[in-house]
Parts: C-alpha cells; structure tokens; sequence
C-alpha cells in the first residue's frame, strides 16, 4: 500500500462544517435517531437510502459496503440495495477511496467533496453529507477514504454507531434496533490512527477454537491435518478486526499454517485488506510448522530439512525462506516480514550468538531483495525483542535502520524495554508485542480474562510516550473471550488521548452501551469494572499455588496451598465474598435484559464473571476441607462435598455455553481446564505450566475423614490454623483496638465426632461481648467478639475467656489496648501495622517538573499513584524533590519496617533498576531498586519475576528506628518516574501473611487538602 506513515494525527472531532447548520454532536455522534435539520436520512419509513460503491475501487472496499447494506438491515429490519452504477436520482450513500473510485474522484474535482483533510493520510476516512453532488441527486451521505482501510472504517464506523456490535457474530450481539437512523450535516472524521500497525496474535487457540472452529466452518484443507483453520473462519476474524479499526493479523500457530491450512487464506486477507504478519518465532512470513509438516517418518523429525538451525543447516533454512518470500511475491498480499530466529517449538534458539543473529537477518534481507521487485526500504520489517532476543539490543545490536524494532513485554502485561530517548530516531521506528493471554510460566493464563484495563492503560501510555508507536500487536488467545481488554487496545492504540487515566470508567460504560445499549450500560459497566479489579489479583489458574520467600531471598514454590490467607484479616473468605457479590450483582443486571440480549451477557460478562466466582467458592472450600481434616472435624467431608458441587456447577456452566447458547453455537468452545494445575503425580512437569488435560480434576486432593462416633470439642481461634487443646501453646486472640479495621474476632467451637455437644463462652468481664456464646454444637458454632470501648480500661488489658464443652476447657486469651489519648490525625496503628492504599495521601509534592498522577483502581485493593511524565528524567530523592506524604499515628516505637507494594514494573529505561526511595520525618531517604533480583531480561525470566508477575504486585521494605509514639511522616519518593505506587504497609511487630495485605488502617482527624494532581 502506497500511504506514508503520518508525522501528525487528526484527532477523531467534527471537521470544517458544510452548512451553517453543522455542529457538533455531543460525544462527536454524527448519528441520530430522530430527523434533524439538513441531515441524511440513511433509514425511515420503511425505506433505506441505496448504497453505491465503484466497481473498480479496492475488493476490501466493495465487500464491506456488502456487510453495511447487512446491518443497516440489522438495526431497521429494511435492507438497502448496492449498485455499481452511478445513480442519477433520490438519496444514496456513496463509498469509495480518494484516487481508486471515480465517482469520489469526481465529487473532488467539481468542488462538492473537500478531502484535503484526509487525502494523502493513513486509514483516514470522512463522512460527510452532500447537497446535489450529481445531476438529479439531492443529497448524498459520502464515506471517502484515504486509502482502502480508510474507507473500510469509514464505512464500519457507521455501522458501530447506528447499533452494530463489531462482537455480533463472536458474541451473538444483537443489533440496537431503530425505525429509522439519520446523519448529521457537516463533515466528520475519526481521525488518523496514532499507531500504524495495530493487530492480534491468535495464539494459544487450543482447545477452545481448536474444538469449535473446524465444526463450525469444516475441516483444514491441507492433506493430513484437518484440525487447520480454512478461509471461512479467517473471514469473520478479519471482519471482527476490521470494525475494531485493526489491520494486522498474526494468524494461529498451534499445530497450524495459514497458508497451507487453505490456499484461499491469504487471497482472503488481501480481499478483506487485513495486513498479514507472522508471530516473533515466525522469520519470513514462514513459521516452524510448515517445516515439521513435511516430515517424512524413516527420516529425520524435519523430513529431510534437517536442524531448525542456521549454524549447521544455513542452506535448507535459506531455501525454506526463500521460499516463503517468493509465496508472498506471487500472491500479492500485504504483508509485515519477521526477521531473525528463535529456536523450535518458540524457545531460544541455542546457537544463534549476536554475530549468528546479525548474519541470519543480512541473510533474510539479502533474500527478500532478490525475490521482491520492491526497494527493500519499502517492505515493512519488524525484528521482535521477545524474551532472549532482547539481549542482542541490550548488547548494541541494530538491525538496520528501516526495520521496526518491536519490544515485548514480560508476557504479564508489563513492558521489559522502551527505547532510550537518547537515541536517535529510526526509520523503522518502534512496536510492541503484549499479552492478554498466555501459557507459560509462572502459570498459563487463557481460561478467561483477566485483564485490568488500568494497568493495561497504563503500560500502553508509557510505550506511546516513549515513542512505541509504528506497531502494536497483542497475544488475545483465542480472540473471544477478550473482547473488552481486545477493543480497549485496539481504542487506545487509534487516539491514546481519547482514553485519559481517569476516562477508564467512561470507556467502559461506552463498551456497555455498544453491546447492551444505554439503559443497562451503568450497570453493565460497574460489573465490568470490578471484575477487570478482583480478576487481575491473581490469575484463576493459580488460584491453588503460594509462593514462599526462603531466609535467603529465593523462593519456593507450593502448589497444594492457597495464596490468599485461611486464617489472617478473614482474607480468603473476604476475596471469596466480593466475588459472589460481584456474581450476584452481575445475574440481577442479566434479569433486567431483554431475553435477545442474554446469550450476548453471558458470553461478554456473566459467565466469566459467574464461573471465575464458583471457583472462589470451590478454592474456598477446598483449602478450608484440607484444613479442617488436620483439626479432625467433623465438617470436614461436607466441605469436600461443597469442592465437589462447585466442580459440578462449572461442569454445568460449560455445557449450557457449549450446548445451549446460542442455540448451540458454541459447541466445544467452553473446554478450557483450570482446576487441575500443580498435580505432578498426575500430569508431570507440565503440571506446573501447561494446562491439565481434560476432564477438569481438582487440586490439591480433596480430604475425606473417618469422623468417630464420640463427641470431642476442638476450639480455633481467629488468626491461627491451629487448634485447642491439641496445641499446647496458650490460644492468644489478635490484639482488639478501637482502630482496627474489623472491630471483632471469633472463636470457633467444633465438634470432631457425630453426636452433638453443648456448649459455653463465657468472657471474664461484661464489656467483652460475644454472640452465640451457648448453645449445642453439631458440628460447629463460631462465636463473635465485640469490645465495649466505653466501659474498656485505658491500657492493654488480657481478658481470658473460658470455652467448655464435651468435658473440656479451653481458655482462649484476649487482648485488649484501649490508647490513652484519641489520636487526632493520621493513620492509626492498631493490631501491629498501619496500613494506606496510595492514593490516601496527605500530600503530594510536585517537583523539578515531575507531578503527580492518580490512576484509579490499578492496584489490587485501590487505586495507584504514579510520577508525572513517565518520560521524565530520574530524580534524587530528599530536600524538595517530589514526594507523597502520608501521616501515620504510632504507638511503637523502636525498628519499624515500611513495605511498599507496587505494580510489577521492569527495567524499561537505562539504568541499573527501578528505583523509589522512602523515609520518615526527617530521616534520610533509603534508595531501594526493585529489580536488582527480579529482571525480567533472561532467557528464562527468574523465580523473583516470576512472584512479582504472578501476584500482580513488587513488595519491597525498609526499615526505620520511630525513637517517640504520636504523628509521623512517611515520603515516598520519586527516583524512576514508571513506578506504580499500590500501597503502603508498616510493619511494627504484628504483620501477619496474607497475599494483598491488611486492610486499609483507620484515619483520624481531616485529611490534609492534597496537593493538585497534574494531567498527564
């Protein structure tokens, strides 16, 4: 395609207006559903306005005005006519590109169509209506395009406004309907995208569209592997990328070959003018498995090929290359080259030293200037950073100065390099590679999604700011069942600026409303929001693995336990119940839709959302089956059978979607497994990584117990696993304060045989209250326990309490700390700790042009807090330097240890690491580097990225020596502007595990008026 790159973008606003009466919509709508003063009647009465488009414009442009005659039907129920003759009477739409139709090239020539705005850009298109543009023609809605893609999302994007999802064949979204639909006078645009090249990887597309795709659309036509994916599927790939304004396709790779699983593949993405590329392990528009297809069985694995190797096997691998070029030549299809070399099956490819890698890709060029007729300057290139290769970059290696350099994040959604500033500009410039899915270590994630749009947002800026901007391509998996993180990227990577830090709420609410319309779209939309929030906690796929910090700094692995703490701040059971909130609320909107809409809500909101909170409720009972078995009780094998039922309900929930919805659609879509991961007796080393096969099985084992005949009392207590009077240690509640988050504590009461007891609580003093203090215990009774604080003493007060039953007593202790004085401002310690979400703070100092920037709901428990510009230099932290300030009320004094959680960010820019620095009061700044153990630059990444990937958060500490109780001041410090700060926890003795931390401290007194944030 002949179109340059553009040096500017043209904002998508309303341009130069053509009548007087031309304003803008709000919101930039040109559509409306009502008449409006000489505007363009598309649909009303019955009638539709006839579409024409020219015959001899580009295949991708006649098509698509096939699919708007298609849903203008859709949303009227009236079907337009298309015709390739010049029309000569009524009111018809006219579609076509600047210097391919003659009819637009007309209009421009006698003066009725003004496209100096967009003549010349990259996929820029105008609507604009027409007073008499032809003899006979009294008005005419015109949708010219700068080139074929222009047109084509021109035209799509009328289709998006009038009611048509681009989800509406992926998630069976039916269209808004309207009796009639009209454009508003003036000229309007969307503008020049900012990003060139913006795309999706179908990757990791087994077993979802493995099982699916081949039913629904036939088999593979290549001889011998009909699980191929053929043209059919491939249309409404590039029909759903193509209304989301995408032009760059990296097709499937699992087992498959785009150009050999049909021959009309290709054909196919030219006639759509879908940009074809290959993934980073895929060099010259050829991938491994076109390779290993052509095995022969009595010779080698590659059929005669030889090694996937250049160092001993250059020729073959030349030949094979060659080839792929020369198929791209006589196909004619628009492509993006992969340059370079991983090893086979997507690993590092163990003999390409940086003197291999530069002579492989002055090989490939060599190749692609002898088998093209184009100047090799102006065959797009891209040479993709992603895992080992970045340390060619990091070396000083440069491709040459056309080809785009594509750096990839650490496949968790966190960028591992953007380019140095300092130097200079490429022609080629520079792209990304991302993920939304992933299979890999430290677990595979491609169940559902799991995206939170805040930080995705937030990554994105910091690469378009950086200067990332000529290609962006994002790992989707299967395509559906990331819609909404699909279409934010796809959003963002057109106008970033149309999508600020705090616009995520917006955006979404719009998501909702394309999909749903605009009466369920809040409701829609609050579901979304806090699903995209709880879900990017932790992968669901590793719902059953801890890590374990070693005395050594190293970590180990446990995959039989859950992350989320059993026993402290009521963490598992308070994570389970925000999602059968979120569940519940999300099935109250479902009851509120039409029933045309709800096979399109369960796909794009309720399953996910349904099914991601039964497997809380099953790890729930799982982990606390496995609990109780070591305390013998007799609950025990009911939770086991509560693990089992929720298994079932899954089971149920994947068979309506693969049965039932959509009349059947879907059939073996919905055979993802996830429960079953970690289980190496079972599966093996890839237990640890690779999906369990199937059917899903849960792990770790669940517990069933013989439970005696005879009653027997067990007492738990509240911030223990342990249990009385098995243990010989005095059971001590956590401490009560007036100031702790959860006013009360719990003593549970158990029986560990079949016939009932009773029992009794009975606390020492009157203002130590407990409910359920008595009563007969078949299997357990729990017991809540308030503090009467006035009535408590001043002081720390130890309060026994006395538990019989069954012939025993246990005496459980209570701690009671009533302060002497109130304290009147600050976070107030209580329990052992003082904990603060980010965006709490008293105060915020901007400095030597570094702000600050608040980033709502981007940490797993609130919002986050982020220096302003990400491109800013480093800064020394101390004296005046920008800072946030929070004030916190101690009643410790002595060491205290400060943990700052942030989002797991990368070394992006040069440097030794990212770096913040803390302090107290007055107390010198400590510098800490948060990567110094955790880089994510290695062939392998490490066990500390690893952690720090998987929970979604970096923890870092230092300590400090509080020498007076009362107020202080903790500083948080900007030295590298890409930290993310979540929040902050200080430790003064009693910090207690748990995977997000201790709820947020009380806070005494009025907050201080915080300083002005800065917009980016």
């Amino acid at each position: 395609m002949a179109a340059a790159l553009l040096t500017a973008v043209i904002p998508p606003v309303l341009i130069a207006a053509q009548a007087p009466e031309a304003a803008a919509a709000p919101d930039g709508e040109y559509v409306s559903f009502s008449p409006v003063g000489g505007g363009f009647t598309l649909a009303a009465n019955g009638k539709a306005a006839p579409l024409f488009v020219d015959g001899g414009d580009h295949a991708g442009v006649v098509r698509v005005v096939g699919d708007l005659r298609d849903d203008v039907k859709r949303v009227t129920d009236v079907q337009p006519t298309v015709s390739t003759t010049v029309p000569t009477s009524g009111e018809p739409v006219l579609v076509g590109t600047i210097g391919r139709s003659a009819l637009i090239d007309r209009l421009v020539s006698n003066g009725k169509l003004d496209v100096e705005g967009i003549r010349g850009k990259w996929e820029t298109s105008l609507q604009q209506v027409v007073n008499n543009p032809l003899p006979g023609v009294r008005r005419a809605l015109v949708i010219a395009g700068s080139d074929q893609r222009g047109t084509i999302f021109g035209v799509y994007d009328l289709s998006r406004r009038i009611g048509v999802s681009p989800w509406h064949y992926f998630d069976d979204v039916p269209a808004r309907k309207h009796s009639a639909v009209y454009v508003r006078p003036g000229r309007h645009t969307q503008g020049t995208p900012a990003v060139k090249y913006r795309g999706v990887f179908i990757n990791d597309e087994n077993p979802s569209t493995g099982n699916w795709a081949p039913r629904t659309f036939g088999p593979g036509l290549a001889p011998g592997f009909p699980y191929g994916l053929n043209h059919k599927y491939y249309e409404k790939v590039f029909e759903a990328m193509l209304r989301l304004k995408a032009n760059y396709l990296w097709p499937t790779v699992w087992g498959r070959a785009f150009a050999e699983d049909d021959p009309q593949n290709h054909a196919t993405a030219s006639r759509y003018g879908v940009v074809m590329g290959t993934s980073h392990e895929a060099p010259m528009m050829r991938g491994i498995e076109e390779w290993v297809r052509h095995a022969k069985p009595d010779t080698d694995p590659y059929g005669g090929n030889g090694d996937w190797s250049y160092t001993t096997n250059k020729a073959a691998l030349q030949q094979y290359w060659r080839d792929g070029v020369k198929r791209m030549e006589q196909e004619d299809f628009e492509g993006v080259v992969t340059l370079g070399m991983r090893g086979d099956g997507d690993r590092p490819n163990p003999d390409a030293g940086r003197d291999v890698m530069e002579q492989i890709i002055a090989d490939q060029r060599r190749i692609l200037d002898e088998e093209t007729t184009k100047p090799i300057t102006e065959i797009p290139q891209v040479f993709t950073l992603y895992k080992e290769v970045q340390q060619y970059w990091d070396a000083g290696m440069r491709p040459p100065d056309d080809v785009t350099v594509v750096f990839a994040d650490d496949n968790w959604g966190n960028m591992r390099k953007v380019p140095d500033a300092s130097l200079p500009p490429r022609a080629g410039g520079y792209g990304l590679y991302y993920h939304f899915d992933y299979v890999g270590g430290g677990r595979n994630y491609k169940w559902v999604d799991t995206i939170n749009l805040a930080n995705t947002r937030e990554q994105l800026n910091l690469s378009y700011k950086s200067g990332i901007d000529r290609l962006w391509v994002v790992n989707v998996g299967d395509l559906k069942n990331e819609e909404a993180p699909t279409q934010f990227f796809l959003d963002y990577a057109w106008n970033p600026s149309s999508i600020p830090a705090d616009g995520i709420d917006d955006w979404t609410r719009k998501y909702a409303a394309q999909n749903f319309g605009n009466q369920a779209a809040p409701g829609i939309a609050e579901v979304l929001h806090s699903y995209g929030q709880l879900q990017a906690r932790r992968k669901p796929e590793a719902t059953n693995r801890r890590y374990n910090r070693n005395a050594n700094g190293t970590y180990g692995t446990d995959d039989a336990m859950t992350p989320y703490s059993i026993e402290n701040y009521g963490e598992l059971d308070r994570v389970t119940a925000e999602w059968r909130e979120l569940a519940a609320k999300a099935e109250a909107v479902n009851q509120t839709l039409p029933t045309a809409d709800r096979d399109a809500y369960y796909q794009l909101v309720l399953y996910a959302t349904k099914a991601t909170a039964n497997m809380y409720e099953l790890r729930r009972a799982q982990f606390v089956n496995r609990w109780y078995a070591t305390q013998g009780r007799a609950a025990t094998n009911d939770l086991a059978a509560t693990a089992e039922a929720r298994l079932a309900d899954d089971v149920a929930m994947s068979n309506h979607y693969n049965t039932t919805l959509a009349g059947g659609k879907w059939t073996g879509w919905q055979t993802q497994t996830k429960f079953g991961y970690g289980d190496k007796a079972r599966y093996g080393n890839n237990a640890s990584w690779q999906e369990p096969p199937a059917p899903d099985q849960i792990y770790p084992a669940l517990q069933r117990i013989t439970v005696p005949t005879t009653a027997e009392m067990g007492v738990a207590i509240d911030g223990s696993l342990n249990w009385w009077p098995n243990t010989t240690d005095q059971p001590v509640l956590p401490e009560f304060s007036p100031y702790q988050t959860s006013p009360a504590q719990h003593i549970e009461v158990f029986n560990r045989g079949t016939t009932p007891f009773d029992y009794r609580i009975t606390p020492s003093v009157p203002w130590l209250t407990a409910t359920d203090t008595a009563g007969t215990v078949t299997q357990q009774a729990r017991a809540t326990l308030r503090v009467d604080w006035t009535k408590a003493p001043t002081g720390k007060t130890t309060v026994p309490i006395t538990v019989t039953g069954a012939g025993r007593t246990v005496t459980v202790q209570a701690v009671v700390n009533k302060p002497t004085e109130v304290p009147a401002d600050g976070f107030v310690e209580a329990n052992g700790y003082v904990s603060i979400e980010a965006d709490h703070y008293t105060q915020a100092v901007n400095a030597n042009g570094v702000s600050w920037s608040h980033i709502p709901d981007i940490g797993r428990t609130g919002s986050g807090m982020q220096p302003n510009p990400v491109t800013a230099p480093n800064q020394t932290p101390g004296g005046d330097g920008p800072r946030l300030e929070y004030k916190v009320n101690l009643t410790t004094t002595g060491p205290v240890t400060v943990w700052a959680y942030l989002s797991p960010r990368n070394n992006v820019r040069p440097g030794d690491g990212v770096k913040y620095a803390m302090s107290i009061d007055d107390q010198a700044p400590q510098t800490v580097n948060i990567t110094t153990a955790t880089r994510a630059d290695d062939t392998t990444m490490n066990k500390g990225w690893e952690v720090n990937a998987l929970e979604a958060v970096n923890r870092t500490a230092t300590t400090f020596n509080v020498t007076s109780p009362g107020v202080h001041t903790l500083k948080f410090w900007v030295v590298d502007p890409t930290v993310v700060l979540q929040n902050l926890v200080v430790d003064t003795g009693g910090l207690k595990y748990s995977y997000l931390g201790p709820p947020e401290s009380h806070r005494a007194g009025t907050p201080s008026s915080p300083t002005s944030i800065a917009p980016e």
